[in-house]
């Protein structure tokens, strides 16, 4: 502010005073000396003008007409959702043996739509948004979800991801159902407990439950979440969540489009048909 106004009073003085700046005859001023006076002026007007404008905008967009910033912002977010969508596109369809990796499908494996989400369990929305791709899953069949558990809430998140992942390792369809299990019921245990490797042992207490109402076995389940499978697949979230710049969860591509936050299954059907 204070450069702006000091050229702003260097264009007024130039406008003022600049002609004395420049000798001539003053019965007979030479044209060099005519053009280099008006050249002075223009100078001073560009000055004075560029000064004008770079003052009086800022008060303009924020004082008389804001609308215009927030039309500038949501211009700029289209083209940086626009990019990004891009480069989604182009990744998917050339990638999705290697997205998929090691994670737990729900619907119809073989099914020739796909909708991946980043999610986890001790997310409220995530909950939220595992109950919209239910109800979508209920009403058609050409659909299949990819479970890509991010453990990003510490011991929250991390038993249930890693219990997830390694249920794949017994088979989809029990994966599947212990999926539904962790993501509907309360694994976290009722009494505080501030020691993380205990509430650790509590929460897989009672993911084991759910296993064995899914039908798995639970002694090669608790194996299988300390393997060489189940870390492959949380490195392999991690690092498609750096790609597509996800920083939390729910995260959701469908087809070919990123869709961050929960949504309704009106607008995941909707993304489904384009």
């Amino acid at each position: 502010m204070t450069w702006t106004i000091l050229v702003l009073v260097l264009g007024i003085a130039l406008y003022m005073f600049g002609g004395a700046l420049v000798k001539t005859d003053a019965k007979k001023p030479s044209k060099g000396a005519v053009l280099l006076k008006k050249a002075v002026k223009l100078v001073a007007v560009l000055l004075m003008a560029g000064t004008v404008c770079r003052l009086y905008t800022p008060y303009y967009l924020t004082n008389v007409n804001p609308a215009i910033i927030q039309e500038m912002v949501e211009a700029m977010q289209e083209q940086q959702n626009a990019e990004k969508n891009a480069a989604i596109r182009k990744y998917v369809r050339n990638n999705a043996k290697k997205m998929i990796g090691d994670a737990p499908i729900l619907g119809n494996p073989e099914a020739e739509k796909t909708i991946y989400v980043w999610t986890a369990a001790s997310c409220g929305y995530c909950r939220r948004v595992h109950g919209e791709l239910d109800r979508v899953l209920s009403e058609r069949d050409d659909v299949r979800v990819v479970i890509k558990n991010f453990s990003i809430h510490g011991v929250m998140s991390d038993g249930p991801a890693r219990a997830m992942i390694a249920a794949k390792m017994q088979g989809n369809d029990k994966a599947a159902k212990f999926v539904d299990l962790v993501m509907t019921r309360e694994y976290r245990p009722s009494e505080k407990i501030d020691d993380q490797e205990k509430l650790a042992a509590a929460i897989e207490k009672n993911l084991m439950k759910f296993a064995e109402e899914a039908g798995l076995d639970t002694a090669k389940l608790a194996e299988d979440m300390k393997s060489d499978v189940v870390a492959r697949e949380l490195t392999n979230v991690r690092d498609l969540a750096n790609r597509f710049e996800v920083t939390g969860t729910p995260f959701l591509i469908i087809g070919e489009e990123a869709f961050p936050g929960a949504i309704p299954a009106a607008k995941i059907n909707e993304a489904l048909e384009k």
